[in-house]
């Protein structure tokens, strides 16, 4: 194995000879586009040694499916969005350094855009490259960048705030904790291997220098690709299908939902934003203890679902529509008129919906021996206006779910499209 201490050079090419002997199995699974994710489980190939040292001393093995399925930085929007769910995620939130601004947060954007493309790619970082994630190919990962509406403050864009980035108004449920909420800029990490998105996530932490400060870090997870049978949506920390309920690609109003137009209602100086998306995130814990005292029936009825299969309580499968209106033989609706999945539905809202993008989370076990765990809520929409406020205020209003959550943190981030290839992302806004 080639230590750590290497020089950036040697790592370079020990990383490239892996992307270089992938096979016809790892060839068949690099996905070239944003939207394009792993779904292969292999392990990494020993060459028939058993040592897992390589096909001979000192030549790495070929990449696994998994290992060496790679998602393309530049294009016309931001990957990390349509991406399929990856394994092992970090988001976090930056503020810009005192007497920092414009000027700053543009030599910034531009390391860290250098950085994501070659991590993304399966390269190593430039300069001295910590050796982290020596070995492994680029494993799904994706790297998303965001600015929350006190950047344009510090930067003097102003004038270039879109609307969409006010901030979301105040919620009953709400416990929010401002020490881990918004921030100037904000980042998604995720990939199908955790020493890949934690070299990321060292790196850009490096690379901001005295630039920028992290203002809050969490890390999340997600079922690993394969684990399963077949795809499946995944489930979140209580057991329940998590995502049943997100646009389709198929659907005729599928971009329209998630990415602002290229040329589309507001001010022509929003033009930046084009093919970008805004992402809400929340920090949800569940109250895993209460939750898990209920019998499955009382949990299928908070959320309106079953449990094994994700299936409306009116039957069917887990993609067979809801039907709100059937009564049981008590006269009652079937699906109750608080639970989670009817008061969330778009037909409940006016049409509103969102492309639901999360990673659960467990941060230990408190002093009471309860857990600190739950979902880093991330959802995907064009105008969070139209998309998760209007829900979320329906949900505040009488949820049966709330009962077991508690909302803790809150950002509102504008991701702008991807970027050109020789752009980094954000120019169209910092030198527009």
């Amino acid at each position: 194995m080639t230590s750590v201490s290497e020089s950036t050079t040697d790592i370079e090419i020990s990383r490239r000879r892996l992307l270089g002997t992938v096979g016809a199995a790892g060839a068949a699974g690099l996905a070239l586009g944003a939207t394009a994710g792993a779904l292969g489980h292999s392990a990494l190939t020993d060459g028939g040694s058993g040592t897992g040292s390589g096909t001979a001393a000192g030549t790495p093995g070929a990449l696994s499916t998994l290992g060496s399925t790679a998602v393309a930085f530049h294009g016309a929007r931001q990957a990390g969005i349509t991406t399929p769910m990856q394994a092992k995620g970090h988001v976090l939130a930056l503020d810009l350094a005192p007497g920092a601004g414009r000027k700053e947060a543009a030599a910034l954007l531009r390391r860290w855009s250098d950085t994501a493309g070659r991590l993304m790619a399966g390269e190593p970082a430039a300069g001295s490259d910590t050796g982290i994630a020596l070995d492994a190919g680029p494993c799904s990962l994706t790297i998303t960048f965001g600015f929350g509406h006190s950047f344009f403050d510090r930067t003097g864009l102003t004038g270039h705030r879109p609307a969409a980035l006010d901030p979301l108004p105040d919620f009953s449920s709400d416990r929010l904790d401002p020490k881990r909420s918004n921030g100037d800029l904000w980042i998604q990490i995720g990939a199908n291997d955790g020493l890949v998105a934690f070299h990321a996530l060292r790196t850009l932490q490096k690379e901001a220098g005295d630039a920028a400060r992290i203002r809050w870090q969490m890390n999340g997870f997600n079922r690993s690709p394969g684990a399963t049978g077949k795809p499946m949506t995944a489930r979140n920390l209580m057991g329940q299908v998590d995502g049943t309920g997100n646009p389709k690609p198929a659907d005729p109003d599928y971009d329209k939902r998630i990415f602002v137009p290229d040329a589309g209602p507001g001010p022509a100086e929003h033009a930046w934003m084009a093919g970008g998306s805004y992402a809400v995130v929340r920090r949800i814990r569940m109250l895993l203890d209460s939750w898990e005292q209920q019998p499955l029936a009382r949990q299928e009825q908070v959320i309106g679902r079953k449990k094994a299969d994700g299936a409306p309580l009116t039957g069917g499968t887990e993609t067979t529509e809801l039907d709100l209106d059937r009564l049981g033989t008590d006269g009652k609706p079937v699906i109750p008129s608080n639970a989670h999945a009817r008061i969330s539905a778009p037909e409940q809202n006016g049409g509103a919906a969102m492309l639901r993008r999360p990673f659960s989370y467990h941060d230990g076990i408190g002093p009471d021996g309860t857990p600190d765990a739950g979902l880093l809520f991330i959802c995907w929409q064009a105008d969070p206006l139209r998309g998760f406020v209007p829900v979320q205020r329906k949900l505040d209003r009488g949820d049966a779910l709330s009962e077991f959550i508690r909302h803790e943190a809150s950002g509102l981030y504008a991701v702008p499209g991807g970027p050109r290839p020789g752009e980094y992302v954000g120019q169209r806004l910092l030198e527009g």
